[in-house]
């Protein structure tokens, strides 16, 4: 007999209903506003009727992706399900999938097998229109500035200086340099342009890094869209934008509720891309669940390279919160992929492999307990041809550094199998050291800030930069924005910049090409290697088998 797949599982499934599972967290049927059965937005106001739980914050994150997969999200709905069998008061605070990649090759992100959020089928596609109303803001921004200029321009724009770029849920490579506003002269402006996917938008990040409606309006008016002929900024707010672009805002910015398989309430709102954005949650979205439950697990995107840094050095900075424990996640599939060994033969025992890619994850260990001084586990995220021998090497490396290993089914046993990886952060919660510190401070100039991540957290020897990233330095820092933290858009794959250096590479700089500031979200986001803010399909698009029947019932959605 085969495995189900996820949708079949989901499927299958007999859901709370949410008004349910609202109870659950102590909301009442005032508190929320339905979207169907199965799914609620949440009053934004209600932590001012509520009392405070102050739950504890558990991080989830990984190594670097590879092809095998690491099961992050299905580690952190599984744990999730393992602390309410354990008789904990729990919510899962995540992000929300693009239709981009659940399109693409990547899959959505709704955990996977018996560790699901469920309607998967609505999480994956347009959920409650949160997507589709961040891309309308970002859209109706795009409108207005190039109206102006075609109105007369009385704000001096240089449309050659144009940075504000339209966007699209979608991977479309097509739409990524272009050229509009062709035809008569009642057409606007000719110039070039592109498109971006809705989650690597700026409205994305500015959504999921505002404490509540007022700090959304004044962060989205704080957007530079453009420059004038004398290199001064425009912005949202010069155009008059920004209270439009809030009053479409205004119900997405509700987190939204749904349930795991095994009923524990998750939390699922914001989904900025990791390798681009800053890759958490909304940070309403988090706070709210830390007021409402005694422990939250919460993922950042991608290994901790990326998502656990921008969680910790942003994320966490703006919010004011620090995480409780971390988990890291690791398969010795992909441990054994960033060994050298080809995909079709990850399922062998090759201990030798095992040792030559174990050093991403213990890169990843030190990052998190040496330079953020926060304590960790490592949660083995088990396949069925996992041999003794490789889990004992994971094992022995880990203790070395004063870190423990579970082993976490998830995937097979929804909470039960996740019970091992949640008494592990249960005792780190209680015992463990946190002296919880950021990787560099705000004050530091730009380059000292890149510099400390490409040391400290990709372990490369330096920073290198173009002559143009060089000159938007000095024009960032003459503008006031020097002080700002940093999002470096990166590739997932490595800890470095290069795709192609698996495992723990060395002797290497990072490049960082481009420089601009996303002056309403609150960072500046410096390019590096070929990174692209607007993906496109592989050969054969997850799409082309995705299909539904004539009861409206989805199928071949992973």
């Amino acid at each position: 007999m085969g495995f189900k797949s996820d949708i079949e599982i989901a499927q299958e499934a007999k859901a709370e209903d949410i008004r349910e599972i609202a109870k659950k967290i102590g909301l009442t049927e005032d508190d929320i506003e339905l979207y169907g059965k199965y799914k609620a937005k949440i009053d934004y106001n209600v932590l001012d009727r509520i009392p405070n739980r102050k739950g504890k914050l558990i991080l989830t994150t990984a190594i670097n992706p590879t092809p095998a997969g690491e099961g992050k999200t299905t580690t952190s709905i599984g744990v999730a399900d393992a602390l309410n069998r354990l008789g904990k008061n729990v919510i899962t605070a995540l992000r929300e999938p693009s239709m981009g990649p659940v399109f693409g090759i990547k899959g959505g992100a709704a955990g996977g097998g018996y560790a699901q959020v469920i309607p998967m089928e609505d999480i994956n596609l347009h959920f409650t229109g949160d997507m589709h109303a961040i891309g309308a803001a970002n859209n109706l921004l795009a409108a207005m500035l190039d109206n102006h200029i075609h109105q007369g321009n009385s704000l001096n724009i240089n449309p050659k200086r144009v940075t504000w770029r339209r966007c699209v849920d979608m991977n479309d490579r097509q739409l990524r340099n272009i050229v509009d506003g062709l035809g008569k002269k009642v057409d606007g402006v000719t110039r070039e342009d592109g498109f971006d996917i809705t989650v690597a938008s700026e409205i994305m990040a500015t959504f999921c890094l505002s404490n509540n409606i007022a700090e959304l309006k004044e962060k989205l008016g704080d957007i530079v869209v453009a420059y004038t002929y004398d290199s001064k900024p425009i912005t949202a707010r010069d155009l008059k934008a920004n209270g439009a672009m809030a009053a479409i805002l205004k119900d997405a910015l509700k987190p939204n509720l749904v349930q795991t398989l095994e009923k524990t309430p998750a939390i699922i709102h914001g989904g900025p891309f990791a390798n681009i954005a800053h890759g958490c949650n909304s940070i309403i979205a988090t706070k709210m669940a830390m007021h409402m439950s005694d422990y939250v697990v919460t993922e950042a995107g991608f290994g901790a390279d990326l998502g656990a840094e921008k969680f910790l050095d942003i994320k966490c900075r703006k919010a004011g919160i620090k995480p409780d424990a971390v988990i890291i996640v690791a398969t010795v599939r992909a441990l054994k992929y960033n060994g050298g060994v080809a995909k079709d033969q990850l399922n062998e025992e090759n201990l030798e492999a095992l040792e030559k890619g174990l050093p991403n994850l213990l890169k990843h260990i030190e990052n998190i307990t040496e330079v953020y001084k926060l304590p960790a586990v490592v949660a083995i995220n088990r396949f069925p041809m996992d041999t003794e021998a490789e889990l004992e090497l994971i094992e022995k490396k880990c203790n070395e550094l004063g870190v423990n290993v579970a082993l976490s089914e998830v995937w097979a046993k929804g909470g039960e199998g996740g019970e091992e990886v949640a008494k592990e952060v249960l005792k780190l919660i209680e015992e463990g050291e946190n002296n919880f510190t950021y990787c560099y401070e705000e004050e530091e100039s730009i380059e000292e800030k890149l510099n400390s991540i490409a040391t400290k957290i990709y372990g490369a020897d330096g920073v290198e930069y173009t002559n143009d990233a060089k000159k938007q330095i000095k024009e960032l820092e003459d503008l006031g924005f020097g002080n700002l933290p940093i999002c470096v858009a990166k590739t997932q794959y490595s800890l470095s910049d290069d795709q192609t250096k698996l495992g723990r590479p060395t002797g290497f700089k990072i490049g960082v090409r481009d420089l601009t500031v996303s002056a309403g979200a609150g960072f500046i986001v410096a390019l590096t290697g070929a990174i692209m803010k607007m993906p496109g399909l592989p050969k054969k698009p997850a799409a082309e088998r995705i299909d539904v029947d004539e009861f409206g019932k989805i199928s071949g959605l992973f």
